[in-house]
């Protein structure tokens, strides 16, 4: 089954030809409500490490005009912070390796100067003026200020099974590695944005925590995932469910496997999954993921010999970002990767019998974390 908590999974895993040219990160969403008007705000973190074999004192830029005609390759650890909504945005904020203290192995913790990340906490800041973002392009980013200090429960894990196993993670197999050590994780902390507090408790937080590894990025990238459901069925909240869906063009040895996904849905204690690497399942998968002039709309089907998951989310282009990295060979292949928290849905779990499919549950979920990019080859 995949709830398995395995902290080995987040591990720092850029050794071997991964440390020349590789990235490992570590990301974390949640929600948060500002402590004056009660607004729900949602919010994310990550920790960023790319090419760290290449580090120097300062970070190397691998966007600079310079770099890109010498052919120079990033270096860096990356903390980026923001949120979702009407007045979303990206910061980011730039170390170079030699100032970065990495515990690799388990339980990993990476820091830099006031910014941390484990598995128990996160604590930070970022800061970039308006003639900053403007003057520099190679960071990424929007202006704005941020800073936080959270603790993590990670409560229920989707392990995606041997794909990510010791054996493969050594022998560098995968294009792009995932692990959802906390794909329902309970926040509690506070956040300050742009000088407003929001506080943030574990049973609103509606938390998030997974990170991905590898050499290059999934196109087409897709990722799904929330803990806030409502069941049409019994009008009851559903406390103990989350789903995750992820993927999209997964490659082994540089030869890709088109259009895989891999899905968990942990309901009510249940476990349902939809993973293309356990063939003996017999797991089937159909998405489209499309963009209108407003929208971000995902439907997938996913099943397996026992179950079928049908989730048809949406997520509103104003309240998304375009989401901004560059590959650790210095491409950056991805500039309309759409990455959003406010999604809203619907997910439907059936249970196969003999005369047909039976509803477990039909299920309004918000609070989604979402992402849709593809990149022409």
């Amino acid at each position: 089954m995949f709830n398995k908590q395995d902290k080995t999974r987040n591990e720092y895993m850029l050794t071997g030809s991964f440390a020349k040219k590789g990235y490992d990160w570590w990301w974390h969403s949640f929600t948060a409500r500002n402590e004056k008007t009660g607004e729900e705000k949602p919010f994310f973190i990550e920790f960023f490490l790319c090419d760290p074999k290449l580090g120097k004192d300062e970070p190397v830029f691998g966007q600079l005009p310079k770099n890109k005609e010498n052919g120079v390759r990033p270096s860096y650890l990356m903390v980026k912070a923001g949120c979702w909504g009407e007045e979303h945005c990206q910061l980011h904020r730039f170390f170079g390796i030699n100032q970065v203290d990495i515990h690799g192995k388990a339980p990993y913790s990476v820091s830099a100067g006031d910014c941390l990340a484990c598995d128990e906490k996160l604590c930070g800041s970022v800061s970039v003026t308006p003639e900053e973002a403007k003057a520099h392009p190679e960071y990424m980013c929007d202006s704005g200020t941020i800073e936080w200090e959270l603790s993590l429960d990670k409560q229920v894990a989707f392990n995606v099974g041997y794909g990510a196993s010791r054996f493969f993670r050594a022998i560098k197999a995968f294009e792009m590695y995932w692990h959802a050590e906390g794909m329902k994780t309970l926040y509690s902390g506070h956040v300050i944005f742009n000088g407003e507090k929001y506080i943030v408790t574990p049973e609103t937080s509606f938390g998030y925590a997974d990170k991905n590894w590898g050499r290059g990025f999934t196109s087409p990238w897709v990722w799904l995932s929330s803990c806030c459901m409502k069941s049409r069925k019994t009008g009851k909240t559903l406390e103990n469910s989350v789903f995750d869906i992820g993927g999209g063009r997964p490659k082994i040895f540089f030869f890709a496997l088109d259009r895989k996904l891999l899905g968990a849905f942990y309901y009510e204690g249940e476990e349902y999954e939809f993973n293309f690497s356990k063939f003996w399942t017999a797991p089937k998968t159909e998405f489209e993921s499309k963009e209108t002039d407003s929208e971000i709309i995902w439907h997938v089907r996913q099943e397996n010999r026992h179950a079928v998951m049908i989730s048809d989310i949406t997520c509103k282009k104003r309240d998304m970002l375009l989401v901004n990295y560059e590959a650790p060979d210095g491409s950056k292949r991805h500039n309309r990767l759409w990455n959003g928290g406010n999604g809203v849905g619907r997910v439907q779990l059936f249970g196969k019998t003999k005369g047909g499919l039976e509803l477990i549950d039909d299920i309004d979920v918000t609070n989604i974390g979402c992402e849709y990019g593809e990149y022409d080859k």
